[in-house]
């Protein structure tokens, strides 16, 4: 029987049966030497959402996910959370975002910036599909948990803070590569970082991280233009903390290099800014991390599903939902849709943030004013 590598866990409840199961088959995975769980773990195909493993020579697609590159990013506006007092100025707002950033795709395509046509990908049909599917994606949000939220600080500050990842390039970059995968462990395919292969996709990898970037970074851009002609106001873009959780790159730790696989979970080495959302009807905070060497210096990126999807949606009416997030301006249009996206599905933030005390100190904390989401 294989050894299992090391664990760590930070949690804010007990981990359910399920969770143990897929935690137990990666750590016994060839070539994992460490596995740290955040607190905002759950249950995901292959490997848990929420979870970091350190391997010495073997890459993990699916401790990555699908979503390369999936992050966060924050800017402040130049006024106070009384732009969105009235609901006459929410309603504006929204409809410009349906215009400027739409959930899946824009109208019409638009050339890639610089820092991505100028670095080929490692297949001739993955160049192909980035001149087209990459160039009408970028600047759009993405369905699911991905969201675009105006939020207040304890100031009366106004916030933006956007969750995306690299759309439907992300996906298509797994799957190519798993496809040449040239090892399997516990039902988990894996690449040689050593290998011609295993370097492409880690140079692919590093192609979606920046096209997330990007992505984020367009939405900003559209959010600003909105703000300056229909507000009067902009972002304040020295104040933007920008940061993702679905990569895997090389670090020290322990006194050796090891690659580091983050699936939803972000960087948290001492003084890294980072940002840990709650669920639309929740607070979200920013952060610095500690710099904590037993969580592989990471922390959560977010509360984390207590409901799946499917039971959100079967056991969570509209009116809950209505009742949930009271208060926050959203297109009410949208409930039925919204359903498994109600706070009661996700876990408690305060609860996440109590459990990962040691891995990241709050610089601020934020409270939902507008929320927009692509369903």
């Amino acid at each position: 029987m294989t050894t299992p590598s090391s664990l760590f866990t930070c949690l804010a409840e007990p981990l359910l049966p399920e969770v143990v199961e897929s935690v137990d088959r990666l750590r016994r995975a060839d070539d994992v030497i460490y596995v740290a769980l955040m607190p905002d773990v759950h249950l995901a195909a292959e490997v848990c959402v929420g979870s970091v493993v350190a391997t010495r020579k073997r890459i993990y697609p699916a401790a990555v996910g699908s979503d390369i590159g999936c992050g966060m990013a924050a800017v402040a506006v130049q006024c106070d959370a009384t732009l969105l007092e009235n609901e006459r100025a929410a309603a504006s707002l929204l409809a410009n975002l349906y215009q400027q950033v739409p959930a899946n795709k824009h109208r019409s395509r638009q050339p890639l910036p610089a820092a991505l046509s100028e670095r080929e990908l490692s297949d001739r049909r993955l160049n192909k599909l980035a001149q087209r599917d990459g160039c009408i994606q970028l600047g759009t949000l993405g369905r699911g948990n991905h969201f675009l939220e105006f939020q207040a600080d304890e100031q009366g500050g106004l916030w933006v803070m956007v969750h995306s990842g690299s759309r439907s390039m992300g996906q298509a970059i797994t799957a190519h590569h798993l496809q040449q995968c040239d090892g399997a462990s516990q039902g988990l395919k894996s690449l040689s970082a050593e290998t011609s292969s295993g370097l492409a996709y880690l140079s692919d990898v590093e192609w979606a991280r920046t096209y997330a970037a990007e992505n984020r970074l367009a939405m900003l851009r559209a959010v600003d233009c909105i703000l300056q002609s229909s507000f009067s106001t902009a972002l304040d873009w020295e104040t933007l903390i920008h940061t993702d959780h679905d990569h895997v790159q090389l670090e020290s730790h322990f006194g050796q290099d090891v690659w580091v696989h983050r699936k939803g979970a972000q960087p948290a080495a001492l003084g890294q800014p980072g940002i840990i959302p709650g669920s639309m009807g929740a607070p979200s905070y920013h952060v610095v991390g500690r710099g904590c060497a037993e969580s592989l210096m990471s922390c959560s990126h977010g509360a984390g599903r207590r409901l799946s999807r499917f039971a959100a949606r079967r056991t969570i009416s509209s009116r809950e939902l209505e009742r949930q997030v009271r208060g926050l301006w959203y297109d009410h249009r949208r409930t039925e849709q919204l359903r498994d996206e109600a706070p009661s599905s996700y876990k408690d933030i305060e609860d996440i943030m109590r459990a990962q005390k040691n891995l990241v100190r709050i610089v601020r904390k934020l409270q939902p004013v507008l929320s927009y989401k692509g369903v």
